[in-house]
């Protein structure tokens, strides 16, 4: 049908896997785009199959899609759910189907009233209008009665400029922004069945989050405003994060798109393990997504009540924590009981302290100190017979703390010399549980 080529033409780059087999597209993707100034995200999903039967004279779904069919439908009307403008997508050469007419019939079963009118307001999109005969054909489609269809070709962008204009013109005004907002956001992230909301329930003293045992129990991103002594804190409780292959499609899978929006608009993320079993790769998958958005981080060992400890216990667990997520060695480690209680008193100061390295800035005089000093213990690389030479840093913003350094050649910089400059930075300032960037900059002539 072309949701997905017209996914990607919206989004402005291939982000979807495109196939002419119906069924390619199981999970949910989503991309930032913009129209006319507008800002929006748009989530490609499944295609709805109301009777979970082809039709006549179409293809079959792919091998192994059948039995998704189900769980894409759900997920389709969770999408809807969650939307601020459906666009419901149509074949023109397939003319008006019943399964048309019965997804029409889902879509506005799923509708609800916002100030007296049909929300999400549902844009009726005709495909495959490549020619002035297909345009006039897509007047068909007022059948479905959802209003003007509106012709358009993912394929080659024609008509597309005047979906999106019919688009921003129903979509909601933009929400305010959290600029007012001097809270620090901390995010609780972790695979399910961590502890993550009974260590929320701890951390708040009361019952303020659903506890249960069955991996996958929160589905959205639940924010808690508290003070802590004197500082305003919004705890962000998450939905478990899944390895990629083993998230499910439907709500869980919109659920983990809600935690990666979580750990993007937190300051620091509380990266909870579970003591009673192995670190694994998905642990540090998740890790690696918190750097990737370069925040701060305070590794949470929960369930410490329930490990057989003697006295090197708790040093072996962190030099393997240390050994598995190496990336984060500059982090700190607590080990706490979200049932008993244990130690998790030390969170809240932890984070606060680590999201204050987070805004710390260092004088100008200092880090080229720094640097200097670094260059005397170990001079830096050269390629080519080229000598890299750092001439200048300073540290230009913070959240996360951002040095740039004005080099001769950006090319002869190693990354291994730069992991270097990062550990002299840290020996002089250690920027606790926070990342830091370099940024290379060639100093004009």
């Amino acid at each position: 049908m072309g949701k997905s080529t017209l996914f990607n033409r919206l989004a402005g780059e291939r982000l979807a896997v495109v196939d002419a087999v119906p069924g390619t597209t199981r999970d949910r993707l989503v991309a930032e785009t913009e129209w006319n100034g507008v800002v929006f995200d748009v989530v490609d999903t499944g295609g709805i199959d109301p009777t979970g039967v082809t039709a006549p004279g179409k293809k079959p779904l792919s091998v192994g899609s059948a039995q998704f069919i189900n769980e894409i439908r759900r997920q389709a009307q969770m999408a809807v759910q969650d939307a601020d403008a459906v666009l419901f997508l149509v074949d023109v050469e397939s003319g008006v189907t019943p399964a048309d007419r019965e997804v029409a019939d889902i879509l506005r079963r799923y509708q609800r009233q916002k100030d007296g009118q049909p929300f999400p307001p549902i844009i009726l999109a005709v495909n495959k209008c490549d020619t002035v005969a297909r345009f006039a054909e897509a007047a068909q489609f007022y059948e479905l009665g959802l209003g003007e269809p509106h012709p358009i070709s993912a394929q080659h962008g024609t008509g597309v400029g005047d979906l999106l204009d019919a688009l921003v013109a129903v979509l909601p005004p933009a929400p305010p922004t959290d600029e007012d907002d001097e809270s620090v956001a901390i995010a609780i992230v972790g695979k399910p069945n961590v502890g993550k909301s009974s260590l929320l329930n701890r951390l708040l003293g009361e019952e303020r989050a659903i506890v249960s045992p069955i991996p996958g129990t929160t589905r959205d991103a639940v924010d808690t405003h508290l003070v802590y002594d004197g500082t305003p804190i919004t705890l962000i409780d998450t939905a478990g994060i899944r390895r990629r292959g083993r998230i499910e499609p439907g709500v869980e899978k919109f659920s983990v798109l809600r935690s990666f929006r979580a750990i993007r608009r937190a300051d620091v993320a509380l990266l909870v393990l579970d003591a009673t079993t192995p670190i694994s790769a998905q642990d540090a998958h998740i890790a690696g997504f918190v750097l990737e958005a370069w925040k701060s981080v305070v590794v949470v060992v929960n369930k410490w009540d329930a490990v057989e400890k003697d006295t090197y216990t708790m040093q072996g667990y962190i030099e393997e924590i240390r050994q598995k997520l190496h990336f984060l060695d500059y982090v700190p480690i607590l080990f706490v009981s979200a049932k008993t209680g244990q130690r998790v008193h030390k969170i809240l100061p932890t984070a606060l302290q680590v999201n204050e390295a987070r805004l710390t800035r260092l004088p100008t005089s200092y880090v080229n100190r720094i640097l200097r000093d670094a260059q005397d213990r170990h001079p830096p690389p050269t390629k080519g017979g080229k000598m890299l030479k750092i001439y200048f840093g300073s540290q230009v913003s913070v959240a996360p703390p951002t040095f740039v350094l004005q080099v001769n050649d950006p090319k002869l910089m190693h990354f291994t010399y730069l992991r270097y400059l990062e550990n002299r930075i840290r020996e002089a300032h250690p920027f606790p549980g926070t990342p830091i960037r370099l940024v290379l900059r060639k100093k004009n002539k």
